[in-house]
């Protein structure tokens, strides 16, 4: 049995069902509903089912994608279209209940605009699923998936005023209370764009983040003394996934309003510093080869920068700083760590007295100590 047949029964199946309920005009209106959502759970199920022998037997990655975000939407979609259809075909069972066709315009209209919420989702991930933004490198295509997420949540809420303004206008009433509320616009307008003042404040930061691109999806940031990444841009706020798992969660103003650090704003590389405290008599070109040799047989080092300077003295040490580079903050870390595990072990196998250490001189005094004068009184 194909896809072709299938669908075939099902359709008629529907003709035979709306062929009996326009012959039967006089069944009670709550039998009725419990028919229309009973079918509609029926499809549901076949659906579900159809969906999962699919997911089975390869992966589809539409049909995961809609089973993860559209599947709960789409339960409560079918029977309140079913019960739409039943309100229509069938009026007179419904006259002692002239709310139930009214309610029937209600449900559905909620679960249509739930429902394109969520399809919003999915071709959001059908869209962005080709993208590596996990790389440094791939700027232009995070800045992309970033305007993406962006645009979507945008439709999502044009679809959800949408939704709501059917709402109103599907009852006789919603129009009195709409002028109703543009007659004492005057005041209410004034309390709400007080009110609204920040919503709107942050909605305008989303728009310019979105498109001018001070952060992108998987950006390296230092916010409020901490590293980590952006996880998510919302309309409100911005996700940031630190170093450690924890999640750091900013109003999008703050991206406008104070200064931080964007470390993969225009290129991913990055320098690091490896600070370490000698003592005077330190070979530094020794420790310049070693640094080399390390390097350039750790994958982590992107073969551009690696420098070994005396950068200061101190009374008691000289300051050595090795400089290198790497394709991005994390490998940058690892790689620092790397080199000053490395370095100290090697001063200490090969050169221990070049570790800091503290001086003393100890110097014998060869003049004779003056003799004390005690003095005899008589009492």
């Amino acid at each position: 049995m194909n896809w072709t047949d299938f669908w075939d029964n099902v359709s008629q199946i529907g003709t035979e069902i709306d062929r009996w309920l326009r012959h039967n005009r006089k069944i009670s209106g709550w039998l009725l509903l419990a028919v229309s959502v009973g079918a509609g759970l029926v499809v549901n199920f076949m659906v579900a089912q159809t969906v999962r022998m699919i997911l089975r037997r390869r992966h589809v990655e539409v049909l995961g994608f809609l089973r993860q975000y559209v599947r709960n939407a789409f339960y409560f979609f079918v029977p309140a279209l079913f019960f739409l259809i039943i309100t229509n075909i069938q009026e007179r069972a419904f006259q002692r209940f002239p709310y139930a066709s009214k309610a029937a315009e209600v449900c559905f209209v909620i679960t249509t605009t739930w429902l394109v919420v969520q399809l919003l989702k999915v071709l959001e991930r059908l869209i962005i699923r080709r993208y590596d933004t996990a790389s440094d490198v791939n700027l232009h295509l995070r800045k992309f998936v970033t305007q993406i997420v962006f645009v979507r949540q945008l439709v999502s809420i044009v679809v959800i005023t949408v939704g709501f303004s059917v709402l109103l206008l599907s009852f006789n009433g919603g129009r009195k209370i709409g002028l109703s509320f543009l007659t004492s616009a005057g005041i209410a307008s004034v309390v709400i764009g007080f009110a609204a003042q920040r919503t709107i404040a942050n909605l305008l930061a989303g728009i310019q983040i979105a498109f001018t691109q001070q952060i992108r999806v998987e950006d390296a940031v230092v916010v409020e003394s901490e590293w980590g990444r952006i996880e998510e841009i919302n309309l409100t706020n911005v996700v940031v996934r630190l170093w450690d798992r924890r999640r750091l969660i900013l109003p999008i103003t703050y991206f406008i309003e104070k200064p931080f650090q964007n470390w993969t704003r225009s290129q991913a590389s990055v320098l690091g510093t490896v600070i370490l405290y000698l003592d005077y008599t330190v070979p530094v070109d020794q420790i310049r080869q070693k640094a080399k040799e390390l390097v350039e047989n750790n994958p982590l080092w992107d073969r551009e920068v690696c420098t070994v300077q005396v950068t200061d003295t101190q009374p008691t040490c000289v300051v050595v700083r090795v400089l290198t580079s790497a394709r991005n903050a994390g490998e940058s870390f690892d790689l620092r760590c790397f080199l000053r595990e490395t370095i100290i072990a090697f001063l200490r196998d090969e050169y221990p007295e070049s570790l800091p250490k503290t001086r003393f001189q100890l110097t014998e005094i060869n003049e004779p100590a003056s003799p004390v004068k005690v003095s005899d009184r008589s009492l």
